[in-house]
């Protein structure tokens, strides 16, 4: 950076990092990707993040906004300025019940998902996003991400439980949506981009079989490009930019507080693992399952032999299941209807429903696990690789087998110590996977790409999603076309024009015209020391 622009930057914002140790120790985020950030910003208030932009444009180096860092597909890295809210931006408050809503959170984009969780249990509500991470895990991050998790499926998630932002827009421009004098403000000071937004949602309405799809693929989970149902659900400008922004990664504007509505957290809970033979047989008994319980995760024989215990067997497959009541005698009828069924499952074992805290504590480890248990005794000097795709429920069971076909096609199997395990959210049919390998030849960078582009066509060709809850990022950016389509993507980029016109950004997150961008800035993991090298970088 020259000595101009960062003497400029210092002057944007009191506390800025630029000495090696701290960009480099900034270049990861939790996906396979890497780059080191020039320097590395921690503006204290929203003036401060107004003079970034102002600093951005005028010396043309781009802005990363990062708040927990877990992203999995490389959207929170730069080789720009880092913008890290983490440490400044960690105020929440719990507020009434409004007058069409319950009990509300409002909370800064540094605050920890489980942290708000641990501040609302007293009221009994939780928020409505459950990620894996959300011990980790950021509002920002969350909102960004239009996280989901184990339990929330599509219609709890960030951009379906939320009830208005504050944000600023790369212009400078400040908003927040729950307040009507800036409603009113935004259509007056923005009227470019509220009329493009009307008319690409004209575009999108006006085209009965892209429309058909927008319906269709948003009935399950997708953070496959920008949230296109924003255009479909809401007519107002402000509110569809408002929900546009929830999955849009940080490409569009900052979000500096974000008010989500609560759900009721059910205090009475049973947990159990239920073991079945094969993964079809699994599949089969979801139809059943399903209406009984809150929580299904999904865990193949390949994903079973990284944990302890004794009673996996390598072709089998595993449900744990959870089942939630608002009553003991509620939860009594829940338990007693799915021992019903399982009795009619082909089951090779059962561990019994628990409603032991600490038991159920235990199981889910198991589960949670799963993605630090491969990192953990994977090869040396590899990085470790999670996707997660979507498939129609019907299609599940056909979706998991040929993906464990192209994982044997392309090299990735656990007697390799490639990874190539399945597990995943199976009450709503999305499926994550780890895969591990080096970066350092062109040959193993060959062997990803090819495996890309097979998983990529087979997804599309169930009628998948490519991304369900993990966001896009820079791994499926050059593929959004091939999800959505040619009018939609140039909604998308429209959209960001509209928005961003200086492309500065975030850039190469969700959109990206390289074709080889899921190819570039991977992450070189040099072996050091055994100890050393387990660490994931996550």
């Amino acid at each position: 950076m020259k000595t101009e622009a960062l003497e400029a930057l210092q002057l944007s914002c009191q506390d800025v990092l630029t000495d090696p140790l701290h960009c480099v120790a900034f270049a990861s985020d939790a996906s396979f990707y890497r780059q080191v950030p020039q320097a590395v910003a921690r503006p204290r208030h929203l003036q401060e993040v107004q003079a970034l932009f102002l600093w951005s444009h005028t010396h043309g180096v781009p802005l990363v906004f990062r708040a927990g860092g877990t992203s999995l597909s490389g959207q929170s890295i730069t080789d720009g300025v880092l913008v890290d809210i983490s440490l400044y931006w960690r105020g929440f408050e719990v507020l009434g019940e409004g007058a069409h809503t319950g009990l509300r959170v409002a909370a800064q984009p540094g605050v920890i998902g489980g942290h708000l969780n641990a501040h609302l249990q007293p009221f009994g509500k939780k928020i409505g996003p459950d990620p894996a991470s959300i011990q980790s895990c950021m509002v920002g991050g969350i909102l960004a991400n239009n996280a989901s998790g184990m339990c929330c499926g599509v219609k709890d998630n960030a951009y379906h439980t939320l009830d208005s932002l504050v944000f600023m827009l790369p212009d400078g421009n400040t908003y927040d949506t729950g307040l009507p004098a800036d409603r009113a403000r935004f259509l007056h000071e923005q009227q470019t981009l509220c009329l493009c937004l009307q008319t690409l949602r004209k575009t999108l309405l006006g085209d009965p079989q892209l429309l058909g799809r927008i319906r269709a693929k948003y009935q399950q989970k997708n953070t496959m490009g920008y949230s296109l149902n924003a255009f479909v659900d809401f007519e107002d400008p402000v509110d569809i930019f408002s929900h546009v922004l929830i999955g849009s990664e940080g490409t569009l504007a900052f979000i500096a507080e974000a008010r989500l509505k609560t759900l009721a957290v059910l205090p009475f809970r049973s947990t159990g693992l239920l073991f079945f033979e094969s993964v079809a047989g699994a599949c089969a008994a979801l139809m059943s399952l399903r209406p009984l319980c809150a929580a299904i995760e999904l865990m193949d024989g390949n994903a079973l032999k990284t944990v302890p215990l004794e009673q996996i067997q390598d072709d089998g497959c595993a449900l744990l299941v959870e089942c939630h009541a608002e009553t003991g005698e509620a939860l009594k009828h829940k338990q007693q209807a799915l021992e019903a069924i399982c009795e009619s499952l082909p089951l090779k074992q059962t561990l019994q429903m628990t409603v032991d805290p600490v038991e159920q504590a235990q199981l889910w480890k198991l589960r949670k696990g799963l993605y630090p248990s491969v990192g953990a005794v994977r090869q040396s000097g590899t990085a470790v690789i999670i996707e997660d795709v979507v498939f129609p429920p019907h299609r599940l069971a056909e979706g998991i087998q040929g993906l464990q076909r192209l994982f044997e096609l392309h090299g990735y199997t656990p007697e390799e110590k490639t990874g190539g395990i399945i597990f995943g959210h199976a009450l709503d049919a999305n499926i994550h996977f780890v895969l591990t390998q080096s970066f350092t030849t062109e040959l193993e960078i060959a062997r990803y790409d090819a495996f890309m582009q097979d998983l990529v066509a087979y997804v599309l060709d169930l009628g998948g999603a490519l991304k369900a809850e993990h966001g896009t990022g820079r791994n499926m950016a050059p593929f959004v076309v091939a999800e959505w389509g040619e009018t939609a993507l140039a909604v998308m980029q429209q959209l960001k024009q509209a928005v961003d016109p200086w492309g500065l950004l975030n850039p190469g997150v969700i959109l990206s015209e390289d074709p080889q961008a899921h190819l570039k800035h991977l992450k070189d993991l040099p072996r050091i020391d055994a100890e050393v090298d387990r660490c994931t970088e996550c």
